[in-house]
């Protein structure tokens, strides 16, 4: 059986056409998988009631793949720690995992950032600028408002 060149060219006109829609459709889908999308949101200090420790609480909201909050800088203490308190007993963490398509959690009685050594005590109404590093997602820079000592966010849009 013999090919005419208009059927061979028709040919390796289809074969290409579908070798690159597979590996145009994989290729972006999966450099999408493989970034993750952070985004902080409800981020706040209470007034500390000491002049030398601080806490702070925050969400991170991830629309992408999996991260790794692995530090937390500011120009206001020292030292930022990570912590996790479960059963009451709050434990120092080396770093949290941010799940695919998912949330982390910092708030009141749970996982929270300690400022260690204040600089300064900050006041309500001050801003506090903190950088947040993660593994994948590099550092994202988060205004925290210090609002009353008292103040609890509500969780019911989680």
């Amino acid at each position: 059986m013999r090919r005419t060149p208009l059927a061979l060219g028709a040919l390796t006109l289809a074969a290409g056409l579908a070798l690159t829609a597979c590996g145009s459709g994989s290729g972006s889908d999966s450099d999408t998988a493989d970034k993750p999308d952070v985004k902080v949101e409800g981020a706040f200090i209470p007034a500390p009631a000491s002049g030398d420790m601080a806490a702070g609480f925050f969400t991170v909201h991830n629309k992408g793949a999996a991260d790794t909050l692995t530090s937390v800088s500011s120009g206001i203490s020292q030292k930022v720690t990570l912590h996790s308190t479960k059963g009451g007993v709050m434990k120092e963490q080396k770093s949290f995992a941010v799940p695919a398509n998912g949330e982390l959690d910092f708030e009141r009685g749970g996982n929270h950032l300690m400022f260690e050594n204040l600089k300064r005590k900050p006041a309500e109404g001050d801003k506090v600028s903190v950088q947040l590093h993660f593994t994948k997602s590099g550092t994202v820079t988060v205004s925290f408002p210090v609002k009353a000592a008292t103040y609890n966010p509500s969780h019911a849009s989680h």
